[in-house]
């Protein structure tokens, strides 16, 4: 199903998680931004099978910097089953921090030190939209009334304080990852970024957002859809309602 470049030194503090599917024009971008922010950090790129070439184009580039490694799946199974893969192999290799976060630049490598500066006070961290400071940038208003109405509604039905509940800029301490069973998350679309904050929420995780700015993307095409979305917010009541 996958393969990774082996880890040859002992584990370091944290990983950057980086799903792809057809991101051939950011993956050398984002990882080169990442690493030059925050150099001692590792990358896990988890592609996919991406016709574009993407996963050849991670091959090189784990070839040339040993920070960096290659997940390659052979099908596109959904975002959370991707992360699933790369917070197991996190949780593997003994790093202690995990970190999620989007290849298309909408989750900024700028924003990235102020997620892991609050890891030594929280246990898990969630870059937010919809917190004071927080931004969207180049949205249209059909994908902002989405949006607000959908991290609504699942506050409502999950009962949950957190105002950015599918939010995908997130930073998790390994105790959570451990906690929270991956094996039991069921969600493999965009829902399983609600699923994993509610479980944490559960077990009485310390939980932060801090705001970032969201910025749509400038290359590629992006994964959501309306009627993603709306299979979300169905989801969230099967959510609520398991054990």
């Amino acid at each position: 199903m996958s393969d990774v470049s082996a880890v040859e030194t002992p584990a370091h503090d944290v990983l950057i998680c980086i799903p792809t599917y057809n991101e051939a024009g950011n993956i050398g971008p984002i990882t080169s931004a990442i690493l030059e922010r925050c150099p001692q950090v590792h990358l896990l790129i988890i592609d996919d099978g991406s016709p574009d070439g993407t996963g050849q184009l991670a091959d090189e580039l784990a070839r040339a910097d040993e920070r960096i490694h290659v997940m390659h799946r052979t099908e596109k199974a959904g975002l959370g089953r991707a992360y699933i893969a790369g917070f197991k192999w996190a949780l593997a290799q003994g790093f202690e921090h995990v970190v999620e976060m989007d290849a298309d630049f909408s989750h900024r490598p700028e924003d990235l030190p102020k997620l892991l500066e609050q890891l030594d006070h929280f246990d898990v961290v969630i870059g937010s939209r919809y917190v004071a400071g927080g931004a969207t940038r180049d949205w249209g208003l059909f994908r902002r009334l989405l949006s607000r109405g959908g991290g609504f509604y699942a506050r409502l039905v999950l009962g949950v304080d957190i105002r950015d509940l599918t939010a995908g800029f997130v930073a998790w301490r390994r105790q959570v990852l451990e906690t929270i069973d991956l094996e039991k998350v069921e969600a493999s679309g965009y829902v399983f970024q609600i699923e994993l904050k509610y479980r944490a929420h559960q077990h009485g995780f310390r939980m932060v957002e801090v705001p970032i700015v969201f910025p749509d993307r400038q290359v590629g095409d992006s994964k959501m859809t309306p009627d993603i979305a709306a299979e979300a917010l169905t989801r969230v009541w099967k959510i609520r309602l398991k054990r």
